[in-house]
């Protein structure tokens, strides 16, 4: 690592939230929270990170409160009273690291964990009953069973304020409940959620941002994370132009979306090549630039090869952040979001900081089966 990673290290803010720098951590399924209560190893995992200079802490998924809302028994909850005094824990223990933090809110939908043959025990639910396009898996929703739905983010958001966490980030990506609307595979509904376009594929998820944003008020920051990418078909794509990109994200931001965190597989990769070439825009900075949000990036970020590939055991070694570094220093985006790195390494944003290469760790598989 031999280029300055000053440029990670400015302030950022937005609405109430201050952050010290551009560094995120990247909500990663821990599958640590028995009976759906976070508690004290918790608390101290996301401590640490705090502790090592980490911007924003963005929480593993945790789930509203519908029924088969998550698809492994470890997820935590973000309801109920013992889930939530576990929270409680969790962010205090972060803020008294000089930390910040958000829980990402989440509802899986037909998806199936891959890491566990768990299953809840009552009925899966989705836009249309499929989990991909022609692959059936549990019933669709009701109008009634979606606006509770939304009603359930609205709460999980206010509870997320009221505990003190500094903001919320919805996940609206990877094939999950409110990417299933948007995908016109698993959305087939002829009512006012389904649709032709990908704007009126959008409605669903512009109805939970603007109940969030009713329900947090004017000055809570709101964060949504998106893909064109589903685990259940990774060449998938919402939006083939900037046009449909357009037609996507600006009805979410006009619903009250402040950040949009846009997840790839590989940061460094540009979303429309065919445009402004090899290295052109990613998907955050087309997403900043059409609507004029600010955008999170994310996607390998200091490792040799892919996250997917970590869950077939692949092993990643750590690289350099000069490509970050270019990015980053054109305001291609605003923020970046760390994953594995930061599985392995606590003190990874306090090394980057001061340039310290030989120090930052490779990722290994088995750091997935510890939370330390």
């Amino acid at each position: 690592m031999t280029a300055s990673a000053d440029v990670l290290f400015r302030p950022f803010r937005v609405r109430s939230l201050e952050l010290a720098n551009r560094i995120v951590m990247a909500p990663m399924t821990r599958s640590f929270a028995p009976d759906g209560v976070p508690g004290e190893n918790n608390a101290a995992y996301y401590r640490r990170r705090a502790e090592g200079g980490v911007g924003l802490i963005l929480s593993e998924g945790t789930v509203v409160d519908r029924p088969a809302s998550r698809n492994d028994r470890g997820i935590p909850f973000f309801h109920g009273d013992a889930a939530l005094t576990g929270w409680k824990g969790v962010i205090d223990a972060v803020h008294g690291a000089g930390g910040k933090m958000g829980p990402q809110l989440w509802h899986t939908g037909a998806v199936k964990s891959f890491q566990t043959e768990w299953e809840p025990e009552t009925g899966i639910e989705s836009p249309s009953g499929l989990v991909a396009p022609a692959t059936p898996r549990g019933q669709a929703m009701s109008e009634e069973d979606i606006a509770d739905t939304i009603a359930a983010f609205a709460r999980a958001a206010a509870e997320a304020k009221a505990l003190g966490f500094d903001t919320i980030e919805v996940h609206g990506a990877h094939g999950y409940l409110i990417d299933q609307f948007f995908w016109s595979g698993t959305n087939e509904r002829t009512d006012r959620y389904g649709g032709a376009t990908i704007r009126e594929r959008s409605r669903f998820a512009g109805e939970v941002i603007a109940a969030i944003r009713a329900a947090v008020g004017p000055d809570y920051p709101i964060i949504l994370r998106v893909s064109q990418w589903k685990q259940q078909e990774y060449a998938a794509r919402l939006a083939e132009t900037p046009e449909l990109m357009t037609d996507w994200l600006q009805p979410l931001v006009d619903a009250g979306v402040d950040v949009l965190h846009c997840s790839q597989r590989r940061f460094w990769e540009p979303e429309f090549p065919e445009i402004d070439g090899e290295n052109g825009l990613n998907f955050a900075g087309w997403a900043k630039k059409l609507t004029g949000a600010a955008t999170i990036s994310v996607g390998s970020v200091g490792l040799s090869g892919d996250f997917m590939a970590a869950f077939g055991g692949e092993a990643s070694t750590s690289v350099g952040v000069e490509r970050l570094v270019e990015r980053m220093e054109r305001d291609e985006f605003d923020l970046i979001a760390v994953g594995r790195a930061l599985i392995s390494d606590a003190d990874w944003a306090a090394k980057v900081r001061v340039n310290e290469a030989q120090g930052l760790k490779g990722f290994q598989a088995a750091a997935l089966a510890e939370l330390v």
